[in-house]
């Protein structure tokens, strides 16, 4: 009993005589740990996450500027003035060099770096496998376009064979009947496209942008009731380059329907000047301006003939009508056949009273528009100028 006590009375003690030592210890390491971190913190430099060199495979679209300053909170300033200035201006280097805007780019382009911009198309059709590079077997020059309904499609096989593998051919369909052409062997490789009941100038300013077709030569705008028995679309591109045409029909069989005097067919020549918009020709260059005269309301068109020399200069010399490749106007009311029998004679004299409304409609339109723009550089625009 005694032994016992006596050892835990040495125990007790003992223990009692070290408790200030262990106290002091701790109170001295602890208070060297915190000068020692307090050392480190202010001679280790900044971190910048966005100099850290991540593999691009594990962050390959991150902003490294916006992530270290805003998503991990570490710090982009140094406690000295000077170091922060450096940090600052070279946040501002990295942020003006790390995000794309280039004004010169087509319009809505401007965060594109301009390498990879692809601004104008075509009709060319393309394989769903192997190389790019070898869908296209032969390139086609030119477009011809042809606004059709399905009863006139055997008028429309024989208008398509007179163009050769160098044309690409594109069906605009009023009638919504689309399918039923694949019995002709072409029109598997035409393009094709519906909207019931509109005209070919609706048709042509909604899907022949100039950047659409800017990969053709020339384009024809060609209605559906047109006969080509002397017509070669060969022969005719010939012409209409040895002239320089930019605006261009073919001649119209003079005995055949009512058509303007001017757009006849003349046998003595190969040329005259003038064109109706009954079966135009358009330079590419030709066609960029005409599409952007167009008015997006105004379908019919009447009018625009007229108006298209202010896209070709001299008009005198680039516009014509190439008589020695000529065309006949058969007039089939083709467009009208749609609307329901009983409607027959109200629709025809609707849509006259319209064609004639948009012709005015367009004339006040170009003239207001030319008034305008002399008013703003100061200036009158004599009588003698206007068309």
């Amino acid at each position: 009993m005694q032994n016992t006590v006596y050892i835990m009375g040495i125990f007790s003690r003992s223990a009692l005589n070290k408790k200030p030592n262990d106290s002091t210890r701790l109170i001295i390491t602890t208070f060297l740990g915190i000068v020692f971190g307090f050392l480190i913190g202010v001679s280790f430099p900044s971190l910048s996450v966005s100099k850290l060199n991540f593999a691009s495979g594990l962050l390959p679209t991150i902003d490294l500027s916006y992530m270290g300053e805003n998503k991990l909170g570490i710090s982009t300033h140094s406690v000295s003035n000077s170091s922060s200035n450096s940090t600052t201006s070279s946040s501002a280097k990295l942020n003006d060099t790390s995000k794309i805007w280039i004004p010169s780019n087509p319009r809505g382009a401007e965060r594109l770096p301009p390498g990879i911009i692809v601004a104008e198309s075509d009709f060319n059709l393309r394989r769903l496998w192997g190389k790019p590079s070898e869908d296209l077997t032969n390139i086609p020059k030119y477009l011809v376009t042809f606004t059709v309904g399905y009863n006139q499609r055997h008028n429309i096989d024989a208008c398509v064979k007179k163009f050769s593998a160098n044309f690409t051919i594109l069906l605009f369909h009023y009638d919504g009947r689309v399918s039923e052409w694949d019995q002709f062997e072409w029109s598997r490789q035409a393009i094709h496209v519906s909207a019931r009941k509109q005209t070919k100038w609706w048709y042509a300013k909604r899907f022949l942008h100039p950047d659409i077709v800017a990969s053709y030569d020339y384009i024809f705008i060609w209605d559906e009731d047109l006969g080509v028995e002397h017509f070669n679309a060969e022969e005719y591109i010939k012409l209409v380059k040895k002239h320089g045409l930019e605006l261009s029909q073919p001649g119209l069989e003079p005995n055949k329907g009512l058509t303007w005097q001017m757009t006849k067919r003349r046998g003595d020549q190969e040329v005259h000047n003038f064109v109706e918009i009954m079966a135009p020709v358009f330079s590419r260059d030709a066609w960029r301006c005409v599409w952007y005269m167009i008015q997006n309301d105004l379908v019919h068109g009447w009018g625009l003939d007229f108006a298209m020399r202010k896209c070709i200069e001299p008009a005198h010399e680039k516009i014509g009508v190439v008589d020695s490749q000529w065309i006949v106007h058969q007039r089939v009311p083709s467009l009208g056949n749609q609307v329901e029998q009983e409607h027959h004679f109200y629709y025809f004299i609707s849509v006259s009273e319209r064609c004639r409304k948009e012709w005015t409609m367009f004339q006040n339109r170009v003239a207001s528009a030319e008034n305008e723009y002399f008013k703003k550089l100061g200036t009158m625009r004599s009588n003698s100028t206007a068309h």
